[in-house]
């Protein structure tokens, strides 16, 4: 999945796959974490927030949505 790179603190990167709803957030600590069934909105949400940090822990994080570590 391609990822772009955003201006954030805790965040490198973030990618999101609309036929999936797969959404994909690279750490500046290398990790990289997939996020499923995430709705476009919350891509949007996401790339349009001040703070991805905090729109990530608010809306995904402790949102519904699974997750697997991939890397």
């Amino acid at each position: 999945m391609d990822r772009v790179r955003v201006s954030s603190t805790n965040v490198a990167s973030i990618g999101y796959e609309v036929e999936t709803e797969t959404l994909e957030v690279e750490f500046r600590n290398g990790s990289v974490y997939q996020y499923s069934r995430v709705p476009q909105r919350h891509w949007d949400g996401l790339m349009n927030a001040p703070s991805k940090g905090t729109y990530l822990n608010r809306q995904i994080k402790n949102g519904p949505y699974r997750f697997r570590q991939i890397r």
